[in-house]
């Protein structure tokens, strides 16, 4: 199956090419991408953080769409349901999509900035052309291409839209092309994900997960830190120089002190991610950067006790993003 041709020049955010009724996939979700786990699989059939960019001076933009879906499950409208068009890091319009083949138009706003598309991912969209009102639209400039890790959080959870998670706000202010690979229930460090990153091209890669490994398939901390020493051996293989920036799970309340069933705490296991990060860069890895994430968030900022909020999300940005930026060389 092959995206439609006209928008693919517009396109940001999708390093995969498409697979059967999947266009953006944020994974190879074929052979031999089929070796990841199915919760994997099935979050990465979602277009997180898949956008399309433009300049010119068009008024306005027509946007030739089809939608799959309109349950969107536990997240629920948080998924997106709408069209958000930003220029630069302010939003200027924003549209609902409807289950279907339709149209919408969004206004452009006047001003110099990219103007920045995000789609409503948990509708399972599918853009076939974007149409210029009153001007052009050519594709915006590339930019550093950011492959951003993680789990639930990193996808964007619960954040009020896709617009709102963290590495989009990142990706607005920073000037990042970030490919958001924050698979939900997911992302416990497998060895096939990091295959996946160490053969994609970039410019900045962060890894950030941990809290699944708590809960939903438990890990003893020593299970949570040999893979996470494979996973970033893995990542060398294919990025000898890539600066890559190593965030430990984030505040969990209810996890900090119970331990899973293999009787590691959270707190234990975000000790283990920052022993590995260490130990790694005192062993001569000068382009790995650690992050502590217990203090990123504040507890108040986590509405269900796990994900942060749109404050959430913007404190994480605040803290996160000239430190992402700062290694990529955009600082």
């Amino acid at each position: 199956m092959e995206r439609p041709a006209q928008p693919e020049p517009f396109l940001r955010g999708c390093a995969f090419g498409p697979a059967p009724d999947v266009p953006y996939p944020r994974a190879a979700i074929e052979p031999p991408g089929d070796r990841l786990p199915a919760d994997t699989l099935a979050v990465a059939s979602l277009p997180v953080g898949v956008r399309f960019e433009w300049v010119g001076d068009a008024e306005s933009v027509v946007v030739d769409y089809e939608t799959r879906e309109d349950d969107l499950g536990y997240r629920g409208d948080g998924a997106g349901r709408t069209f958000a068009l930003y220029r630069g890091t302010e939003r200027v319009d924003e549209q609902p999509a409807r289950l279907g083949r339709h149209r919408v138009e969004l206004a452009g706003g006047a001003g110099e900035g990219p103007r920045i598309l995000y789609l409503p991912e948990g509708m399972k969209p599918r853009v076939h052309r974007l149409v210029g009102v009153g001007g052009s639209l050519l594709p915006a400039p590339p930019q550093p291409r950011w492959l951003c890790y993680g789990d639930s959080i990193a996808e964007g959870w619960i954040a009020n839209g896709p617009s709102g998670a963290w590495p989009a706000i990142v990706g607005r202010e920073q000037s990042l092309d970030v490919v958001n690979l924050g698979y939900a229930g997911a992302a416990r460090g497998e060895i096939v994900s990091a295959e996946q990153l160490a053969a994609l091209s970039a410019d900045v890669i962060s890894v950030a997960h941990g809290t699944n490994c708590w809960s939903r398939t438990p890990h003893s901390v020593a299970l949570f830190t040999s893979g996470l020493e494979a996973f970033l051996a893995l990542l060398r293989q294919g990025h000898p120089r890539t600066p890559i920036v190593a965030i430990s799970p984030i505040v969990r309340p209810d996890a900090e002190a119970a331990p899973n069933a293999l009787g590691a705490t959270l707190a234990e296991l975000r000790g283990g991610f920052e022993a590995v990060v260490r130990e790694r860069i005192e062993q001569g890895d000068d382009r790995l950067t650690l992050v502590e994430g217990a203090p990123l968030v504040a507890a108040d900022q986590l509405p269900d006790g796990i994900h942060p909020g749109d404050a959430g999300h913007r404190a994480l940005a605040s803290a996160l993003g000239p430190i992402v930026a700062r290694v990529a060389g955009r600082l």
